[in-house]
């Protein structure tokens, strides 16, 4: 997967085409991602520890890694991401500028 927990991404097919946001959490095994105010549903949830008074919670829901690009960080613009070795390590960069990611 080309993203990680952390980067910062914009969605480029679905419902919320255009949003930007930061990825909460991957899910590697379903090409999945899970970004900060994207894809919003509501779920009807019982009385528990967390939601003492349960009702109706927004939450986000993961969406396909294919639907979001990474934006690049020094021009904040979307872009592929390549990978090059670099001293016997494997990193990531922006294919546009050809800044090195974190």
């Amino acid at each position: 997967m080309f993203v990680k927990t952390g980067d910062k991404v914009k969605v480029i097919a679905g419902k919320d085409k255009g949003k930007e946001g930061t990825i909460v959490k991957t899910i590697a095994a379903s090409d999945r991602v899970v970004v900060e105010g994207v894809n919003m549903i509501k779920k009807h949830q019982k009385p528990n520890n967390q939601y003492p008074k349960g009702g109706i919670i927004e939450l986000e829901a993961p969406i396909h890694v294919s639907n979001v690009q990474l934006l690049d960080p020094s021009t904040n613009e979307p872009t592929r991401v390549g990978y090059k070795v670099e001293d016997g390590k494997k990193v990531r960069f922006a294919k546009k500028s050809g800044t090195t990611l974190a």
